[in-house]
């Protein structure tokens, strides 16, 4: 179910852009964030409002944005209410012209926000745009995807991408200089047109963590909005920071995810469809990690985790 859009009793009606940051116990990377967003806010024409929403951390996060970022509007919840949920949440609290969700291990480069306000400004018809994402060490990160399909999803689990790209852009784009068309950007990043996001609604509260940004893009284009992947816009994710703290619940819940938005758009049967398709990929790769586990010790425990991985999967599979 989409969340309609609603303002609050908050005097932020006249901001250019509202930046909504979520944050689970990622105190540091969270600093380095907010940092980064101060020194974008002063190359913007307007004013930039920005929203921590924390959900439950226990590492003083809430402390350190309380004490080091006074100008942040703090949201503090009592409980971890999910991804799509919180960033609702921030939402409602600003109106900016524009919004950014922007993950806490992110860190804009100089002038990644005004070049992607400056496109929106530039072409009314586009409803969001992401930047290029690069790793820690200066790494490429895919960024932004052709809207999943089975087919897709099937080819991208079995790695056939390097054959022929189908699950994934071509390796041409990411290479591009110049505003690319696609269909759905990464969620760490994503500046949204308001009048869009009233269009086509709030993020989807069913979708716990992951793929919400996915279902978005989806709605949003399905409204007639144009999607496009900045690459002059460039920002460093250091990513995983608070998954990797609950790796094996959060691998169930990507897949949770994903077969929740297949049976949103496709139906109970695309569901089935797509529990099909993991079954397929999952049961190869635990024959691997079970042999692996034999004839390499040294490797022992990255492939018990693949194998934990995969077995947990397949057991809750059907409950997904």
């Amino acid at each position: 179910m989409n969340q309609p859009l609603t303002a609050t009793p908050i005097d932020a009606d006249r901001l250019l852009v509202s930046v909504v940051i979520v944050s689970w116990n990622t105190r540091e990377l969270l600093r380095a964030c907010l940092q980064s967003v101060r020194e974008a806010a002063c190359d913007l024409p307007g004013a930039v409002g920005i929203v921590v929403v924390d959900n439950a951390s226990q590492d003083g996060s809430a402390e350190m944005v309380r004490e080091a970022f006074p100008e942040v509007d703090l949201v503090r919840n009592a409980s971890n209410v999910g991804f799509a949920a919180a960033n609702n949440q921030g939402i409602r609290r600003m109106r900016g012209r524009y919004v950014l969700l922007l993950n806490p291990d992110t860190e804009g480069r100089a002038g990644f926000l005004r070049t992607l306000v400056s496109f929106l400004e530039a072409h009314a018809e586009t409803g969001a745009v992401g930047p290029r994402v690069l790793g820690a060490k200066g790494e490429h990160q895919v960024s932004c995807y052709p809207l999943p399909t089975l087919g897709r999803e099937l080819w991208r689990l079995f790695h056939l991408d390097g054959i022929r790209p189908r699950g994934t852009y071509p390796t041409s784009l990411f290479e591009a200089t110049t505003p690319q068309r696609v269909e759905s950007m990464l969620g760490a990043c994503l500046l949204v047109r308001r009048d869009a996001l009233e269009d086509a609604g709030l993020l989807d509260e069913q979708f716990f963590i992951y793929t919400e940004e996915i279902d978005l893009c989806r709605r949003l284009q399905d409204r007639g909005w144009r999607l496009y992947w900045i690459p002059q816009s460039v920002i460093v994710h250091h990513g995983g920071a608070s998954t990797t703290q609950v790796a094996l619940r959060m691998f169930v819940e990507l897949y949770r995810s994903k077969v929740q938005y297949f049976r949103k758009h496709f139906g109970r049967r695309g569901a089935i469809g797509y529990k099909a398709v993991l079954v397929a990929a999952a049961l190869p790769r635990m024959g691997l990690a079970s042999v692996a586990m034999a004839v390499r010790p040294a490797q022992r425990a990255k492939w018990r985790v693949l194998l934990t991985n995969y077995s947990t999967l397949l057991a809750q599979l059907p409950a997904l």
